[in-house]
């Protein structure tokens, strides 16, 4: 009635009538499912404070089904009590203007999804009162710090990638990273390695200084590594290694991977995770034939965990791998133990993770060195140690190719600018070594099409190739840093 009244005075009067506010919706809590990969999957879960008055804290609580376990998760602290799991959140993301959102994410052993949600107490899909704006007394003070942030800027468009032995010494010795040189846009710290091969418990140190005399100490490591990424390069922790055998078969084993990982990440304040899995870390069950769809534990394990690190992290988080030809490569030809077995189950196995992660890899560099030799997309064999082998394998992934030959299954290509090579810095560096001269002939060959020898390239040209990758640093600066002085100008001059 008093709202009929009042439209009549305005209609009379001539005043312009002003529509009334909405009510506010109050503080939401939305789930999304990201991943799932039948026996798990992964959610995530956005807080949007669709009120008027600045949310300082919030509490998402549901319910799981018998059967189904939170396991990993990122972005919020944990409490459960049966299967009610409490997620609330950490120092840095509680506090919401009216307007904004925070998201945290968690990985579920099971097929269950949530029910019973309430967010501060009330339903997640709004309830029309006001958002709390006091922390929930059973809020529990964070036991670890944030995440760092790594630094905002990408890469260049060419870039010069190599390894360093931080953890160890060989006959090429130990390098302070405050002694890198800058032309190295990503700097792989290696290696950081597991407890043992199935436990994915990841641990890194620097190197004794019993075994590297000259080592810095932890906290000169840490300036050093904030003073590159001033200057905009990226320091990475590479995983595995050739001693480094990692097998995440277990979902415990990727649980710890992904919270073992984040802690040298934090403790270190690193850009990113390169994968350098070699040996048998990866291999194919017998009957996993789709690299699309991939069903071997080792596999969907690392390919989960990679994603919780992404999510973890965000969109600036550098994601590099360094797999043998044997795992990616060979592939064209045989993939896992094949249609009737008695192939070896580790050929090709990387597909699947390049594959699944594809839009979160900033590089690509396979090592096109200590491989026997490879069919490519010629159907003729290339053996490393000169320019054609570099041409034929990094073209395999710039234009795709079909899988252990079924032309009905063919892995897409990579974009140019995730794509890179490896090669080593000197032949005392590894098998396949190619001097500047071979090595420049096959850049050129793939970002131009000119100086491509007997090889054409099936992708054409890639003006936006990434550049070079090299084992190692510290093998570079053994022998008079040639790797450096001839390939970081000639990368800045190619167009």
């Amino acid at each position: 009635m008093l709202l009929t009244a009042v439209a009549a005075v305005l209609a009379t009067s001539g005043a312009v009538a002003v529509a009334l506010p909405a009510f506010a919706a109050g503080p939401t809590a939305t789930f999304a499912k990201t991943s799932d990969w039948g026996a798990g999957w992964e959610g995530k879960y956005t807080v949007s404070n669709g009120g008027t008055s600045t949310l300082t804290s919030w509490s998402v609580a549901f319910d799981l089904p018998a059967g189904s376990v939170v396991g990993t998760y990122w972005d919020a602290l944990l409490t459960s009590s049966g299967q009610r799991y409490t997620f609330t959140n950490r120092s840095w993301n509680g506090t919401l203007a009216p307007g904004a959102s925070a998201s945290f994410g968690f990985v579920v052993t099971g097929a269950g999804t949530p029910t019973n949600c309430t967010l501060n107490g009330a339903s997640c899909g709004g309830t029309g009162t006001p958002p709390t704006t006091t922390p929930p007394a059973t809020t529990p003070p964070p036991s670890t710090p944030p995440p760092t942030t790594p630094p905002t800027g990408g890469l260049p468009k060419r870039a010069l990638i190599g390894y360093l032995h931080a953890s160890f010494a060989n006959g090429s010795g130990y390098l302070r990273m405050a002694d890198v040189p800058a032309d190295w846009d990503i700097i792989n710290l290696a290696f950081g390695e597991p407890t043992s091969v199935t436990s994915g418990d990841i641990r890194f140190q620097l190197c004794p200084a019993g075994e590297c005399p000259g080592v810095e100490t932890e906290a000169a490591f840490i300036a050093a590594i904030r003073a590159k990424q001033q200057q905009g390069k990226k320091v990475l922790i590479s995983i595995g290694g050739q001693n480094g055998q990692v097998q995440l078969t277990t979902t415990a084993a990727r649980d710890r991977f992904v919270s073992s990982v984040s802690a040298i990440i934090d403790r270190y304040g690193l850009d990113g995770l390169d994968i350098d899995f070699e040996g048998h870390s990866l291999s194919l069950n017998t009957g996993d034939t789709d690299f699309r769809n991939p069903t071997t534990p080792v596999i969907v394990n690392l390919i989960s965990a990679i994603r919780a690190l992404k999510q973890r992290y965000g969109a600036g988080f550098v994601l590099t791998m360094a797999p043998e030809t044997f795992f990616v490569q060979l592939g064209y030809q045989y993939y896992g133990s094949g249609p009737w077995g008695g192939q070896d189950p580790r050929a090709g196995s990387y597909l699947p993770v390049i594959h699944a992660l594809r839009n979160d890899i900033t590089v690509l560099h396979v090592q096109d060195y200590n491989s026997g030799p490879i069919m490519g997309l010629d159907n003729q064999y290339h053996t490393m140690g000169g320019a054609d082998f570099h041409i034929a394998m990094t073209d395999m992934l710039l234009a795709g190719f079909p899988v252990a030959g079924n032309a009905a299954n063919v892995f897409p290509p990579l974009r140019e600018d995730q794509v890179a090579f490896g090669t080593p810095a000197a032949t005392s560096a590894g098998n396949g070594y190619v001097a500047p001269a071979g090595v420049q002939q096959a850049v050129t060959c793939l970002v131009r099409g000119t100086s491509c020898g007997g090889y054409t390239p099936r992708s054409g040209t890639n003006p936006n190739f990434r550049g070079l990758m090299t084992w190692s640093i510290n093998w570079d600066r053994y022998y008079g840093w040639e790797f450096r002085n001839a390939h970081e100008p000639f990368l800045n001059s190619l167009s």
